[in-house]
């Protein structure tokens, strides 16, 4: 069964405590955010990486505190969840080659990360049937990519072990309805082992 990894905005911004909209704990997933990434590159797996990429004033503000303004360290990825051949997608409809890439950096201006206009040719392209889902944070932005992946069918893996939340009640009652809805949850070490 072909397998995409997805790895959910782990930038400064939800990961550090200073961060605009940090997510509690989520410092300690960083290791674990690492080793899938780079087991998703030594087994030849497509990674994902979505990546808050806001202007300055970004709609997404009237909701949300200001955060990942593009070209700031605030918006950066940590280096220890990067690959060394990646391409860059832009949420605006583009031109893209995912020849050699082992990971796709998936730029958005909302919370869901299929407002990338791009992001169906990318499926489409990567014709995988089973998704393992991490990162930040469980009850909005990997809420959303893991709810849209059952909606089209696919088959997803939540790694419970390498994800946070800002609110834990939201997320619980995300993680009941996942389940519900064909989910499976698992952790870093099982994805890693099989």
């Amino acid at each position: 069964m072909r397998t995409v990894f997805v790895d959910v905005d782990t930038q400064f911004d939800f990961i550090l405590p200073a961060g605009a909209l940090y997510a509690p704990g989520a410092e300690t997933i960083l290791p674990r955010v690492a080793a899938l990434n780079q087991f998703a590159a030594a087994e030849g797996i497509p990674l994902i990486s979505t990546m808050d990429a806001q202007t300055e004033d970004d709609p997404e503000f009237r909701e949300w505190h200001p955060h990942c303004v593009i070209g700031t360290i605030s918006q950066s990825k940590p280096a220890s969840t990067l690959l060394d051949k990646r391409v860059i997608v832009p949420s605006r409809r583009a031109k893209f080659d995912l020849q050699g890439a082992q990971q796709i950096i998936l730029e958005k201006q909302n919370v869901d990360m299929f407002t990338n206009e791009n992001l169906d040719a990318i499926l489409h392209e990567l014709s995988a049937e089973r998704f393992v889902v991490y990162g930040l944070v469980t009850d909005v932005c990997v809420r959303c990519a893991a709810t849209g992946l059952l909606q089209r069918g696919k088959r997803v893996e939540l790694v419970e072990d390498a994800v946070r939340a800002i609110d834990e009640q939201a997320a619980g009652t995300f993680l009941e309805s996942f389940q519900a809805m064909g989910g499976v949850l698992t952790t870093a070490a099982a994805v890693m082992a099989a």
